[in-house]
């Protein structure tokens, strides 16, 4: 496939997650970056040969004749660039979070239902690495039984990252830390258990005194009565990524998590062979996985989709809109918190 018959991408935010996406849209066979654009840049012009740039997402949508647009925002426009693309007839990948609140998707659907020509899907990458993937299979085969319990711990030492500091303004982020960076956990959750219909939490900006949460834990049930812990914070002096996935016959153990800063170390799934008389000492099964697949993976599969007109298998705005309810859920169970800051869907 010649670049002239390739699909012609924009990527609207052209950051740390913006480039990353670039590297990986270039190497899937049928997609091509044309165009790009980021407040940082001054006008219009030429970024590099056969890749024009643009100050502001308006400029980028009317002056170039796009196939698909890649959404790499702050949360505060996700979703308005989102519509805007499709209602351009554009194909859409945007990234998490999807928005600032749930109010957000529910719009960007109701533009998604009158274009169902169009494919859009949102950047849960978390959903393709191996040792998520690997525990998935696990659990939909029932080999270790059904699922009884999970305990999950997702951290970072700070809430400011990459280059900015939008993550710590409730104006743009909406949220904090569960919102930023939690949802990712949440979201497996939700994966690997359904949806959650109780919920219990606390909340609190208490040690970086943001005006966005710096931890949040919560207890969550669904009807089958899976029960679910979970932890995000921003003050775990070393990051960390730790789901614990109790079975009737055996425990899944994910920990670690491949990422461009490499400092969730080792990714990594132990397998735990629940016995009749182990004495508390089972049969475990480790392996650890050496290459993040998960960028190029969930591109592809995007590309895929539109090329073979087939459904978004994972990452749907149904997806989005789920994990951003559980997320809001969380912060609605402490009634101090939302109160304190009027917390509105």
């Amino acid at each position: 496939m010649t670049d002239s018959t390739k699909m012609k991408v924009g990527i609207a935010g052209y950051g740390v997650v913006g480039k990353r996406r670039h590297k990986f849209i270039d190497q899937n066979p049928h997609l091509k970056v044309v165009a790009v654009c980021d407040q940082t840049f001054k006008g219009s012009g030429v970024y590099t040969e056969g890749i024009n740039f643009y100050n502001n997402y308006q400029d980028l949508l009317k002056n170039e004749k796009l196939d698909v647009l890649f959404v790499c925002l702050t949360n505060d426009v996700a979703a308005e660039v989102t519509i805007a693309g499709l209602e351009k007839n554009m194909h859409v990948f945007c990234e998490k979070p999807p928005g600032r609140r749930p109010t957000d998707i529910e719009r960007v659907r109701e533009v998604e239902a009158s274009r169902p020509q169009l494919k859009l899907k949102y950047g849960f990458n978390h959903r393709y690495h191996d040792s998520v993937r690997e525990a998935l299979r696990i659990i939909e085969s029932k080999e270790l039984g059904e699922v009884i319990n999970m305990r999950g711990v997702y951290g970072k030492s700070i809430i400011v990252s990459f280059e900015s500091d939008w993550r710590s303004k409730r104006d743009i982020a909406g949220g904090g830390i569960l919102l930023d960076q939690g949802i990712h956990m949440v979201d497996l959750m939700r994966l690997y258990a359904g949806d959650f219909t109780e919920y219990h939490s606390f909340v609190s900006n208490s040690f970086w005194n943001h005006d966005v949460e710096d931890n949040a834990y919560a207890l969550m049930r669904n009807s089958k009565g899976v029960v679910a812990f979970l932890h995000s914070t921003a003050t775990e002096w070393r990051h960390r990524f730790s789901l614990d996935i109790t079975l009737t016959k055996g425990t899944l153990i994910l920990s670690g998590i491949l990422s461009g800063s490499k400092s969730y170390g080792q990714e990594a799934l132990r397998v735990v062979y629940r016995g009749e008389e182990d004495g508390g000492n089972p049969k475990e099964q480790l392996t650890t996985f050496i290459k993040d697949n998960s960028w190029e993976d969930e591109i592809n599969e995007f590309a895929d989709a539109i090329v073979n007109n087939t459904a978004i298998r994972s990452g749907s705005s149904l997806d989005a809109l789920k994990t951003m309810n559980m997320v809001y859920n969380i912060y609605f169970a402490d009634k101090e918190w939302t109160n304190r800051f009027d917390i509105t869907r």
